[in-house]
């Protein structure tokens, strides 16, 4: 028997993004870097594993938005001609500085790089990304689990139950339409959690779900092993509370592991470093910089002044760390098992986009802690389900409203700078249940696409990802058009179904670009 358990949870998420018509869009490249910095190198690197024979177990939530991206035909043969566009970009620079000692070894990697990246796109994918995930469900390395269906702050929905029940059921219906059967686990979003949430859950099939820690140190009655065992809502809903020292040394760029002066650079970008004229063809076509995705400097200094990347130095740190972290997990077991009946139990949860996007190195960090702990057999990660199946009985306790944005609770989500929004996603619910019950029988073509539609703009309205925006004042004014677009959709839509007036043409571009849940029923919605 292990001495302690490990649970590492990758929340993988995007807000639904899609713009026919563009040949180029900004906001549809949040997609393809995730693809080719986070989501393809660690499938890539899961494959290198189970090949190797090292076992692993890991939890991936995939949103409903990011599955529908993901299976998009028109997204992914953008992401194809993309892959395309940067092995384009990397010949050129191999060519720039093949005389260049300084650079022409990182530019040598960055086409090797994407060049393999398309080959397992093309190849072991399928051009699906999904494929990959399904692949290492069905050998029992993953557990994928759902979000909400539109990843919408659910605690801030509650003043209309029926609305955070359809973000639950509808999540539920995409997840067995993606991977073929109903989820275990929800990953809530934002991990907000608010008292009665456990029923609607439960309801739904839902058997576990996580929580920022203080959701579950603060429940009450106080939990006897804290965030080490998870505990029983009172409608027998396991909730797992995130291990703020694991969770501290991957997080955070200062006191983490991320800052190590031997990693790249983030913020250091060809797109913004190059001679305009040179760079052009690879940013946006009105001229303005952005990330290319080929940044040639390591951290180096909290300073301006930077060293060139060294890829083999930053793999070198990335089995450093892990066999820090693991010695870190071993004595944190250790001291920890003097108070409990059982192994601890260490929750680890992070943002998938942590992994290669902002941490480039975090895939081969992850391989090698799971290499670490198959070599030294005194940890073992698992999923939640195989924790339950070893440990079913787990004390009863009601959770304490949270989440795991900044101060802990509600703040992000709802304050002065996108308090207004919540009247609209209020009053867009409310109508949607009035008619849901109206027209719940009819057999009107057109009033069935008219309120499916509806369905569509509420559910997208109601994304958390618009009001984070605004409250980090990154996107805002992008953010701030999402959803002003979506609700003046509804209102339209509305007009059309109340005044007989249908405009075949808007109704149709809005069903193109915003063609989440293809199989929507506006029937949902009915009490």
């Amino acid at each position: 028997m292990p001495k302690g358990y490990f649970v590492p949870v990758l929340h993988s998420h995007l807000p639904f993004v899609k713009h026919p018509g563009f040949d180029y869009f900004l906001e549809e490249h949040w997609l393809f870097e995730a693809i080719s910095e986070t989501y393809i190198p660690l499938l890539m690197g899961f494959k290198e594993l189970k090949e190797r024979g090292v076992n692993f177990k890991i939890t991936i939530s995939l949103t409903p938005p990011l599955c529908e991206m993901l299976a998009d035909d028109y997204l992914k043969q953008k992401y194809h001609e993309h892959l395309q566009k940067m092995i384009g970009l990397c010949e050129k620079e191999v060519e720039r500085t093949k005389e260049d000692a300084y650079f022409r070894d990182v530019a040598r990697f960055y086409l090797e790089r994407f060049n393999s990246l398309k080959e397992f796109f093309e190849g072991f994918l399928n051009y699906d990304v999904l494929n990959g995930y399904r692949y290492f469900a069905a050998s029992g390395n993953i557990e994928i689990i759902t979000c909400g269906a539109t990843h919408g702050f659910l605690p801030l929905m509650s003043a209309n139950k029926k609305a955070v029940e359809v973000q639950i059921e509808v999540a539920v219906a995409s997840h067995k339409k993606h991977f073929g059967r109903a989820p275990n686990g929800i990953w809530l979003p934002e991990c907000a959690y608010y008292d009665g949430l456990d029923e609607i859950l439960d309801k739904n099939g839902i058997k576990f779900f996580f929580m920022d820690s203080h959701g579950l140190v603060y429940a009450k009655p106080t939990p006897k092993f804290g965030v080490f065992a998870p505990i029983y809502t009172p409608n027998g809903v396991a909730a797992f509370g995130r291990d703020p020292d694991s969770s501290k040394q991957v997080w955070s760029s200062k006191e983490g592991y991320p800052g190590d002066v031997n990693y790249r650079d983030f913020y250091r970008d060809i797109g913004y470093d190059l001679d305009f004229d040179y760079i052009k063809p690879y940013i946006c076509p009105d001229g303005t910089r952005v990330f290319t995705g080929l940044k040639y400097y390591r951290i180096t200094s909290s300073t301006d002044y930077k060293e060139v990347y060294n890829r083999q130095n930053a793999l070198s740190m990335t089995k450093e760390h892990a066999a820090n972290f693991h010695f870190n997990r071993e004595k944190q077991i250790e001291y920890v098992s003097q108070f409990m009946d059982r192994p601890p139990m260490i929750v680890s949860p992070y943002d998938a986009e942590l992994f290669g996007h902002w941490w480039f190195e975090g895939p081969e960090f992850l391989m090698s802690v799971f290499e670490e702990m198959d070599k030294h057999k005194v940890i073992e990660a698992i999923t939640p389900m195989e924790y339950l199946g070893l440990y079913d009985t787990n004390q009863v306790a009601q959770p304490n409203p949270s989440s795991w944005g900044d101060k802990g609770y509600y703040d992000v989500w709802i304050n002065g700078g996108n308090d207004w929004i919540y009247r609209h996603l209020h009053f867009m619910a409310d109508k949607m249940c009035e008619l849901a019950d109206r027209y719940k029988n009819s057999k009107d073509a057109i009033v069935d696409r008219l309120l499916n539609q509806m369905a569509r703009e509420l559910l997208l309205a109601q994304s958390s990802d618009w009001a984070f925006l605004m409250t980090t004042k990154t996107a805002v004014e992008y953010s701030t058009k999402r959803t002003r677009e979506h609700i003046s959709n509804f209102i339209k839509l509305l007009d059309m179904l109340e005044d007989g007036g249908l405009d075949e043409e808007f109704l149709c571009a809005v069903e193109d670009k915003n063609s989440i849940f293809q199989g929507l029923d506006f029937r949902i919605y009915a009490s």
